[in-house]
C-alpha cells in the first residue's frame, strides 16, 4: 500500500533507482547479495529523496552500525560489549555486522555496509573501508569512526581509535630480553594483502629493537603442531610470541604434547580468559574502553556536539605469567646456538 502524498516511501526509492522494491529491501537487509553498482544506485536514490527507514526503531534513538570480524576474533566482541554498556545510558540502537577477517582477504575492504540509509553513524573495526563504502557514507552524510584500523590517506577524514600495538610489541620484547631471550618466533595468521597495516605488523616492529624475530605465518590456531615447535628450535628461538591468545594456547598445547623437549617461553596477546587460566604471559588490551570511546565519538559526531577527527591511542599492558617467568632460559637454548661466556 502506497503512503500518503508527500511522504517518501520504498516505492519512490525503487522507482528512482530503477530497481524492484524487493531489491531495495534486499539492499537494506542483506547488502552482500546485491551487486555493488546496484547498491550505490539505491543509496544515491535514497539519499536524494531523503528516505529513512523507521521500522523497529526506538523513537528518538540514534541507530549505530558496528562492523567487525566478530566470529573470527573474539576480541571484537569485547569491544562490542563496551559499546553495549555505554548504550545503556543513551538512546542508541546498535546494529552489529559480522565481517570476514581482513587478513584472509585478497582485497581487505568493506564496501557494503553504508547502503542502509537508516543508519545514523558507523563504527568500523579491524577492516579498512573501501572506496565505494566511503563514497556512500559521505553521500549519505554518515559519520564513520575507525577502531583498530590504521587509516590510509583516503580514510583520514574520520576519527580513529587505536591500541598502541607497536608499544605492546616493545613491552613483550623488553620482558623477554630481560629474561635472557635473544631470538623469538612470531606466529601469526597469513596476511594476504599488503594494502593495509595490520596489528601484527606493528607488534613485530615493537619487538625487533629488543630481540631478533623469525616470522612464521600459520593458517589457523588449529594448524599449530610439532612443526611450529621444530621451526622455533631450528631458528634458534627460545620463545614463541603469538599474534593473539588463540595461537598462544595452541602453541602451549603443542609444547605439552612433545615429551622431553627443552621448554620454550610462550607469549600471547589480548589477555583473554584462556590466557589467565593457563598462565600465559600476554598483553592486555583495553577492549571495552576502546568500544565505549568509539560509541561516544560517533554519537558526538551524529549529534554535532563533537568534531573530533584525530587519532586516539590507548595503552596496552604486559601481564607476565608462568609461560615466561617459569621457563629456564639456559635449558631453552639449543646447544649449537648457545653463547659461552669467556672468563
Amino acid at each position: 500500500m502506497r503512503a500518503r502524498p508527500g511522504r517518501v516511501t520504498i516505492y519512490d526509492v525503487a522507482a528512482r533507482a530503477g530497481v524492484s522494491i524487493s531489491t531495495v529491501s534486499l539492499a537494506v537487509s542483506a547488502p552482500h547479495r546485491v551487486r555493488q553498482e546496484t547498491r550505490e544506485r539505491i543509496v544515491a536514490a535514497a539519499t536524494e529523496l531523503g528516505y529513512r527507514m523507521t521500522s523497529g526503531r526506538r523513537v528518538g534513538a540514534a541507530r549505530i552500525a558496528v562492523a567487525a570480524p566478530f566470529t573470527t576474533y573474539p576480541s571484537y566482541l569485547r569491544r562490542l560489549s563496551g559499546m553495549l554498556r555505554r548504550a545503556r545510558d543513551a538512546a542508541v540502537d546498535i546494529i552489529p555486522y559480522d565481517l570476514d577477517s581482513a587478513a584472509a582477504a585478497e582485497e581487505p575492504l568493506l564496501d557494503v555496509l553504508p547502503t542502509r540509509t537508516d543508519v545514523s553513524g558507523l563504527v568500523v573495526m579491524g577492516v579498512p573501508l573501501g572506496g565505494a563504502a566511503r563514497r556512500a557514507s559521505r553521500a549519505a552524510r554518515i559519520p564513520v569512526v575507525y577502531v583498530d584500523v590504521v587509516p590510509t590517506r583516503a580514510e583520514a577524514g574520520g576519527p580513529v581509535i587505536l591500541v598502541d600495538d607497536r608499544d605492546g610489541g616493545a613491552q613483550i620484547g623488553r620482558h623477554l630480553a630481560e629474561l635472557g631471550h635473544r631470538r623469538v618466533l612470531f606466529v601469526h595468521e597469513p596476511q594476504r594483502s599488503p594494502a593495509y597495516v595490520s596489528a601484527g605488523m606493528l607488534r613485530v616492529e615493537g619487538l625487533m629493537p629488543h630481540v631478533a624475530v623469525t616470522d612464521l605465518p600459520v593458517d589457523a590456531p588449529a594448524s599449530v603442531d610439532g612443526r611450529v615447535i621444530a621451526a622455533a628450535r631450528s631458528a634458534g628461538a627460545t620463545a614463541i610470541v603469538a599474534n593473539h591468545d588463540q595461537f598462544a594456547v595452541a602453541v602451549l598445547t603443542a609444547l605439552h604434547a612433545e615429551p622431553g623437549g627443552a621448554p620454550l617461553a610462550v607469549v600471547g596477546y589480548d589477555d583473554g580468559e584462556a590466557a589467565a587460566a593457563l598462565g600465559i604471559t600476554t598483553v592486555r588490551q583495553p577492549f571495552e574502553a576502546s568500544g565505549r570511546t568509539a560509541l561516544e565519538l560517533v554519537l558526538g559526531l551524529v549529534s554535532g556536539a563533537s568534531r573530533e577527527h584525530g587519532t586516539i591511542r590507548l595503552a596496552p599492558t604486559l601481564v607476565p605469567r608462568a609461560s615466561t617467568l617459569s621457563v629456564p632460559i639456559a635449558a631453552a637454548v639449543p646447544p649449537e646456538v648457545r653463547t659461552e661466556k669467556k672468563p
